[in-house]
């Protein structure tokens, strides 16, 4: 987590990175409360940059265990990762329904099996083919239950599934990001502890959070890839009750050419005071050569 106020003073532009291996600035839940009070919101408590896909650098490709493991080397973080199905039914990490712009192979995951997967190559944002494998999800949540929190999407994965793989409370340390409040609905009756991660972009959308009668605290708020200040009673509203409020600049400000013009976007936003800023470039956040 970075402070709020030291944040728009430390974002430079980092040209090159060293691969040297530094400590882990670890974000660890062991249990449910644990979770919970990491997903509150306080006025007092820095802002939170989660890695979109993982975060991305140079050699470290997107949803991959390495780049976790850099990126938690340069600043604590939370990762959205996006399971999905082989055709034997095994969740891995992809992003794409294909694995033509991230991997070596060609043609969708669902028509693989894992051990045909295995032979691939991960590639990074740059196209470059790395030395890295796809990672089950499994093995994503077993390096992570001691050293971050996961956000997992859903990539067409039957709900029953995350139940089944949650319901004995073995791994504390997981969001799930919802696309409708009765998907919502079905993880906490299915779940005695979950935490989610709901769209409430504005009023019509909170009214129908209040419906769920979900509790609080049970909810971190994503309210798109800004704040907008026509929406300000509704982040009010929800902060009044410990919810956190959560955007993701990765269809936006990470779009944006160089990271100079990069870090410029990302200032622009921390101005509007989000909770969380999802990225695909952590490190970009820090005054630091990582």
């Amino acid at each position: 987590m970075i402070s709020k106020r030291i944040l728009l003073g430390c974002l430079i532009f980092q040209s090159a990175f060293s691969f040297a291996q530094k400590p882990m600035q670890k974000v660890v839940a062991n249990n449910f409360k644990e979770l919970q009070q990491y997903f509150t919101y306080k006025d007092s408590k820095p802002v939170i940059i989660s890695g979109h896909r993982g975060g991305m650098l140079p050699y470290f490709p997107e949803n991959s265990i390495e780049a976790m493991e850099k990126t938690l080397t340069i600043l604590p973080s939370f990762f959205e990762i996006d399971p999905r199905l082989t055709k034997d039914s095994v969740l891995v990490l992809m992003h794409d329904a294909t694995l033509d712009r991230t991997t070596t192979l060609k043609g969708k995951v669902s028509d693989y099996t894992y051990e045909e997967l295995k032979q691939a190559r991960l590639k990074d944002r740059q196209g470059n083919i790395t030395d890295f494998k796809i990672p089950t999800l499994m093995e994503a949540l077993e390096w992570g239950k001691d050293k971050t929190i996961f956000n997992l999407d859903n990539k067409g994965i039957p709900w029953s599934k995350y139940v089944d793989m949650l319901k004995d409370k073995k791994y504390a340390n997981i969001l799930l990001s919802v696309r409708s409040m009765e998907e919502a609905s079905y993880y906490y009756t299915h779940l005695k502890e979950v935490m989610l991660c709901v769209a409430i972009r504005n009023q019509s959308d909170l009214d129908a959070w209040k419906k769920t009668r979900i509790p609080y605290n049970r909810l971190v708020a994503y309210v798109g890839y800004t704040m907008d200040p026509k929406h300000q009673a509704v982040y009010d509203f929800l902060r009044s009750k410990g919810v956190m409020i959560f955007i993701s600049i990765h269809p936006t400000q990470d779009k944006l050419k160089t990271d100079l013009e990069k870090v410029k976007g990302y200032s622009e936003e921390l101005i509007k005071r989000p909770d969380i800023i999802e990225t695909d470039y952590p490190a970009l956040f820090v005054n630091e050569k990582p």
